[in-house]
């Protein structure tokens, strides 16, 4: 199962973020476990400064803007 995260505040750019995150999950046809980070020491832990981000099996793919689900699904698919 493929693990992943947004990290942010639970702004209404996070919450698009994770939207985009679970559709791409059901995109890709692959089994995830998607949750939402929001403690920011966290979040600076991850080493993400601008938010929303996105973590994919660990790996910061992403941050400050909102990839659409087409480019998450690919990066599942890899």
């Amino acid at each position: 199962m493929r693990s992943i995260e947004v990290l942010g505040s639970g702004c209404p750019n996070c919450q698009r973020l994770e939207a985009n995150a679970r559709e791409a999950v059901a995109m890709a046809g692959v089994e995830a476990d998607v949750r939402h980070v929001t403690d920011p020491r966290e979040i600076v832990r991850r080493g993400v400064m601008s938010t929303p981000g996105l973590v994919i099996d660990g790996e910061v793919v992403s941050t400050g803007r909102i990839p659409s689900a087409g480019d998450i699904a690919v990066w599942l698919s890899k």
